[in-house]
C-alpha cells in the first residue's frame, strides 16, 4: 500500500541504455547499518580515480553511470559525507532519501479544493470550464472531449485531421509511473522502451506491493503520471478522452516514487535511458528537493549541505545535457511557488525532508537553480487557466520561461458562474486503484458522492471501465507542451535514429516558440489577484513585450499552426 500526502492525492499544482555495472538491488535492500548514497565525481575524473576514493571514504558501490560520473554506493561510516565532500576527484554524496516530489499545491488552493470536495463550495460540472463549451469547428473525438477546454484552446482539436501523431514518436512521462491498463493509455503504451527505475521504500512509500518492492512496470501507485501521460497522448478511440498527441506512443520512466518524491539517481537514470532508446520527447513535471532551490555555496547551508546541492546541480546538469544531445526534447513544468524565478524570494521551505528542519536562505539566482526546469534545455512552461490568465500560482519570469499552456486555475473566471468550479481544471486519465485509495471511488468502482464533478468513469460495452478526475497546475500545463513538441516531430521530422524517426530538439524547440499565439502582458502589468482571495505575495509583474514576456514567454502553445507551419531549419523563434 503507498503512501501519499494528502494535497498531492486531492489536486496536484506547483515540482535520465545506459552504461551501468555492478548489481542493482532495491532502496532499503542494504543492511540496517548502512546507508545509500548518490555520489557525483568531478568534471574529468576517471570513473576507476572515483571509484577508489569512495572505498577509501569506506563505501561500496552498487551501481554506477560512468556516462554523467554518478555512483549509487551504501555506507556504515557515520562521516561518509564529509569523507566524500573532502576527496579531490567527487563532488559530494546525497543521501538517498526523498530529495523531489511532484509540484506541491499551494495552501490557499489546496483549502479551496478541499472545501468544493466536501460539497461546501460549487464544484459541480457544468460543462466546458471556459464557460463557452466547444464551438462545433474541432474535431471530438471522444466523448469526454468537450470538457477539455485544453485542447480547444491550443487548437490540438482542430489539427486531429492533418496530424494526430506519428506511432514512431515516443514520449517519455518522468515521473510516478503509467497505469498501462487503463483503456485511455492502453493502445499507446509502449512496453518495449517503459523502465522503472524507483524501486518502492517503505518509510515513504509504505509497504511493499512486490516481493522485489520493484513495481512492475505500466503500474501507477501516485496517479501523477498517468494524468500527465492522458494530457500527451491519450488515444483517439471513441471512448473516455483523448490527449493533444492521440497516436504517438507513451514511454514509462519512472523516476518518482509512488508517495510522489523523487531521487536524484533513478532521475538520472530515466534521463540516460532516454538519450539511450532515442526518445523524442521527455516530460518533467515535477522538481527537486529537498531544497526548493539548489545552491553551490549558500552561507545559510552546512557544509554537508552546500556539497550535496553542488552534487545534485552537477549530475541534473550532466543528465539533461546527455538526454539533449542524444536528441531528446526536454520540457518540464515552471513551479508553482507564484514566483519570478529570475528574482526568487527567500526561500522558508528548505530542506523540506530529512532530520534539518526548515530554515530561511536567501537566494542568489546566479548561483542558485530550481531543478529540472531551470537546467540546461529544458522548455519551461507556465500555466493559463481558461480563461487565458495567468494562474494565480504559476511561477513566471523572462529568466526561463519559454512557453504557456493549459494548466487549470480553480479559481479563474471571477464574476461568472465557472468561478471555482472544477471544468476550470485539467481533466485526464487516472488510475482506479490510487481513487478507490483516496476515498473518491468505493470497492465496487462506484464514484463516491464527495466526488461528484471532480471524477468521471467510462465504461465500455464488455465492463471494461476507465476512470478520469480534474487536477490543476504546472504539472498539467507541461504535457500539454510535451504533446505540440511531439506533434511537430510527427509532422517535420525526418527518418533517422533508432526508432526510425526524429527531429533536432533545438529545432523542435525553436518551432514551438515561433508557432505559439503571441500574448501581451496585462494592462496594468501588476497582476494582482484579489478578486480570488490571494494576498500580496502573490503580486505579479509581467516584463516584456508582445513576442516574450514573463507571464506568457513566447506565446501560448499552438497546436494547429505548429502543425501547418513549414520547419525552418535554422534560425531563432
Amino acid at each position: 500500500m503507498s503512501r501519499r500526502f494528502t494535497a498531492g492525492a486531492v489536486a496536484t499544482v506547483t515540482g535520465l541504455a545506459l552504461t551501468v555495472t555492478g548489481l542493482s538491488v532495491p532502496a532499503g535492500a542494504a543492511p540496517s547499518s548502512s546507508e545509500t548514497f548518490t555520489v557525483v565525481a568531478e568534471d574529468g575524473v576517471s570513473a576507476e580515480a572515483a571509484l577508489a576514493e569512495i572505498q577509501a571514504a569506506g563505501g561500496a558501490v552498487v551501481t554506477r553511470i560512468d556516462d554523467v560520473g554518478v555512483f549509487q554506493v551504501t555506507s556504515d561510516q557515520v562521516d561518509f559525507t564529509d569523507r566524500i565532500a573532502e576527496a579531490d576527484t567527487l563532488i559530494g554524496a546525497v543521501e538517498q532519501k526523498a530529495i523531489g516530489r511532484k509540484p506541491k499545491l499551494d495552501p490557499v488552493e489546496q483549502e479551496a479544493l478541499l472545501t468544493a470536495i466536501n460539497g461546501k463550495g460549487s464544484g459541480k460540472d457544468k460543462g466546458s470550464g471556459s464557460g463557452k463549451g466547444s464551438d462545433g469547428k474541432g474535431k471530438k473525438m471522444d466523448p469526454l472531449d468537450d470538457k477539455l477546454w485544453g485542447l480547444d484552446m491550443i487548437r490540438a482539436d482542430k489539427v486531429r485531421k492533418k496530424e494526430p501523431g506519428d506511432r514512431r514518436v515516443t514520449v517519455g512521462v518522468l515521473d510516478t509511473g503509467v497505469d498501462a491498463s487503463h483503456p485511455d493509455i492502453a493502445p499507446n503504451f509502449n512496453w518495449a522502451l517503459s523502465r522503472n527505475f524507483a524501486p518502492d521504500m517503505p518509510e515513504v512509500d509504505g509497504e511493499c506491493e512486490v516481493a522485489s518492492c520493484l513495481d512492475p512496470v505500466g503500474t501507477d501507485d501516485g496517479g501523477h503520471g498517468t494524468h500527465v501521460a492522458g494530457t500527451i497522448g491519450a488515444a483517439a478511440n471513441g471512448f473516455g478522452l483523448s490527449g493533444v498527441a492521440p497516436n504517438v506512443s507513451l514511454v514509462e520512466l519512472k523516476g518518482g516514487q509512488d508517495s510522489g518524491y523523487f531521487f536524484l539517481e533513478p532521475v538520472v537514470q530515466s534521463l540516460l535511458h532516454a538519450g539511450r532508446a532515442g526518445l523524442d520527447v521527455v516530460n518533467m513535471s515535477f522538481y527537486v528537493d529537498p531544497w526548493l532551490y539548489n545552491c553551490t555555496a549558500n552561507p545559510a547551508d552546512s557544509p554537508e549541505h552546500q556539497a550535496e546541492q553542488r552534487a545534485i546541480i552537477k549530475a541534473m546538469k550532466r543528465a539533461l545535457t546527455f538526454a539533449h544531445e542524444q536528441g531528446v526534447t526536454l520540457v518540464g513544468s515552471l513551479g508553482n511557488n507564484h514566483e519570478d524565478l529570475g528574482a526568487p524570494r527567500t526561500d522558508t521551505s528548505s530542506p523540506d525532508f530529512g532530520d534539518t528542519p526548515p530554515y530561511p536562505r536567501e537566494i542568489d539566482n546566479d548561483s542558485c537553480w530550481d531543478l529540472p526546469v531551470e537546467g540546461p534545455h529544458v522548455i519551461g512552461v507556465s500555466a493559463v487557466g481558461p480563461s487565458g490568465k495567468k494562474a494565480a500560482y504559476s511561477n513566471y519570469g523572462t529568466e526561463q520561461i519559454g512557453i504557456a499552456a493549459p494548466g487549470g486555475w480553480f479559481r479563474d473566471g471571477f464574476g461568472t458562474d465557472t468561478f471555482s468550479t472544477f471544468p476550470n481544471l485539467i481533466l485526464s486519465t487516472y488510475p482506479e486503484k490510487v481513487l478507490k485509495e483516496d476515498g473518491l471511488v468505493d470497492a465496487d468502482g462506484n464514484i463516491d458522492p464527495s466526488a461528484e464533478g471532480l471524477v468521471f468513469k467510462e465504461c465500455k460495452s464488455n465492463g471494461e471501465c476507465g476512470y478520469y478526475r480534474y487536477l490543476q497546475g504546472t504539472s498539467m500545463a507541461s504535457p500539454h507542451a510535451s504533446g505540440v513538441a511531439a506533434l511537430i516531430v510527427s509532422k517535420h521530422g525526418k527518418k533517422q535514429g533508432r526508432n526510425g524517426y526524429g527531429l533536432a530538439p533545438d529545432l523542435v524547440e525553436q518551432h514551438l516558440y515561433r508557432t505559439a499565439t503571441k500574448k501581451e502582458c496585462p494592462n496594468p502589468r501588476l497582476q494582482q489577484y484579489r478578486d480570488e482571495g490571494r494576498d500580496e505575495t502573490y503580486d505579479a509583474y509581467c516584463a516584456g513585450g508582445r513576442n516574450f514576456n514573463g507571464f506568457y514567454g513566447h506565446g501560448v502553445i499552438d497546436a494547429y499552426t505548429a502543425v501547418t507551419t513549414p520547419l525552418k531549419s535554422h534560425g531563432r523563434p
